[in-house]
């Protein structure tokens, strides 16, 4: 049962978060704990159900609870506008049918405008239907799809998670292409697996523009990764992700957007995804393309994301109490089958492997400036011959105890979190604001 007693509300005045675990008992196991601190008062609010296409602009205010049915597309030449303080959920799952998914296709625009103090809130239908006794679970929302016509390096593509429908393609030649706005929003308990290594993300961006404006996003608890990247130019900044069973940050097909101001925060006991047979959890994930797609990864535009002030955090230790028994994580930053990357003022801990390139990625054109590392087993590494990254004012650390690199307390595990950091690096410093501070949640 949920049990609001066992929550310190977060952020009520700062940048603390505390994290929500069963203080009676040590079992941790996220599948097997009470993941909410209580229902949204959102849930008293009369439901209105959407299915299908939406082909002239809409409008779906805060006086409603929306409740997607399947996949809801909103198509080329329409605008879905969603106001500030809005709710949104899935109808209940239905076995071989993707729920409470939202696409924006191409051509279509998304204007949804949250605030710090009333932001957009897409979640389980279970924190919305007035029952204390149910809780959300990954997989309860299907995700929100964003489709645009900039670039991407295998010219039109079907977007990961979805069944093939003109539709759902993405990629053309306007890097500056834009799909509309979004702003101040959570995603909560997102994700659908349509077939193995095929799933919603809580965010999937596929060719978006530079045009496109993403700021001040959550991405929680989802079954797949939190971001998901393929291709485009797209640009936001202020991103959170926050124990999603795969990839926090997933790059793909020729990214090469700038982020800047990004947290990546794992929760030690999530069930993690398992690809071909074993866990392939990591902070950042990032590729070119994948070998179906490219076998010599030769493919452009190269994925070359730019990142700016990113805080990727793991475990503090390799292992903990209660033991981690799901496969558990890999690496902090992954890079692999062509991808290039430039990292700066930027902190990884608490991962097995910090930053990784594989042979079969571009290291020799990746630059790692003012930047803090730190892996249990390895820190920084180019896993072939094809040479080495460059870097200035690199930091390294391969300590048991993983380091915080000046953060207050960055391990969702550890108790109250806070991801203050002085100096320059990491993604809330002195000069930053507290850009997390009242529209984001911790407490699951």
């Amino acid at each position: 049962m949920k049990k609001i007693s066992l929550v310190t509300l977060c952020l009520a005045a700062g940048i603390l978060v505390t994290s929500c675990k069963k203080e009676a008992n040590n079992d941790t196991a996220f599948d097997n704990r009470s993941t909410s601190a209580a229902d949204y008062s959102a849930s008293s609010l009369p439901v209105t159900t959407v299915s299908g296409d939406i082909t002239a602009n809409t409008t779906w205010d805060a006086s409603h609870v929306w409740e997607i049915s399947g996949v809801v597309t909103v198509r080329s030449g329409a605008t879905l506008t969603i106001n500030a303080g809005t709710f949104i959920k899935s109808t209940v799952n239905t076995a071989g049918v993707q729920n409470g998914v939202l696409v924006i296709a191409k051509g279509a625009k998304i204007n949804a405008v949250g605030t710090a103090t009333s932001p957009i809130v897409f979640t389980s239908r279970y924190l919305l239907d007035g029952n204390a006794s149910t809780v959300g679970k990954p997989g309860d929302f299907g995700g929100v799809i964003i489709l645009g016509n900039a670039k991407i390096n295998v010219g039109d593509k079907l977007i990961e998670g979805l069944a093939d429908d003109p539709k759902f393609h993405y990629g053309g030649t306007n890097d500056a292409d834009n799909s509309g706005t979004l702003k101040y929003a959570r995603i909560e308990y997102a994700g659908y697996v349509l077939a193995p290594n095929v799933e919603v993300n809580s965010l999937t961006l596929g060719g978006v523009g530079s045009g496109t404006v993403i700021d001040h996003i959550q991405a929680s608890r989802g079954l797949d990764d939190g971001f998901e990247f393929f291709g485009g130019k797209v640009s936001p900044k202020y991103l959170i992700s926050f124990a999603n069973d795969d990839d926090q940050f997933d790059f793909d097909n020729g990214f090469t957007g700038s982020i800047q101001y990004a947290i990546a925060v794992a929760d030690a006991y999530s069930t993690h995804s398992s690809s071909s047979g074993s866990s392939d959890s990591n902070g950042i994930e990032s590729d070119n393309n994948a070998p179906a797609e490219d076998a010599t990864f030769s493919l452009l535009p190269k994925t070359h994301p730019t990142l700016a002030n990113f805080s990727v955090v793991g475990t503090s230790a390799a292992t903990l109490s209660p033991a981690i028994t799901a496969p558990g994580f890999k690496y902090g930053f992954r890079n692999r089958r062509g991808t290039e990357v430039a990292i700066s003022n930027s902190l990884f801990t608490g991962y097995p492997s910090g930053i990784v390139f594989d042979a079969d990625a571009n290291a020799t054109l990746s630059t790692l400036t003012n930047v803090s590392v730190h892996g249990f087993t390895a820190a920084t590494a180019v896993l072939g011959t094809t040479g080495s990254f460059t870097s200035v004012g690199l930091l390294t650390s391969t300590a048991a105890a993983a380091p915080t690199w000046g953060m207050s307390q960055p391990f969702f595990n550890s108790g109250t979190l806070n991801f203050l950091a002085s100096g320059t690096r990491g993604a809330l410093t002195s000069g930053s604001g507290n850009w997390v501070a009242s529209w984001t949640k911790f407490t699951f």
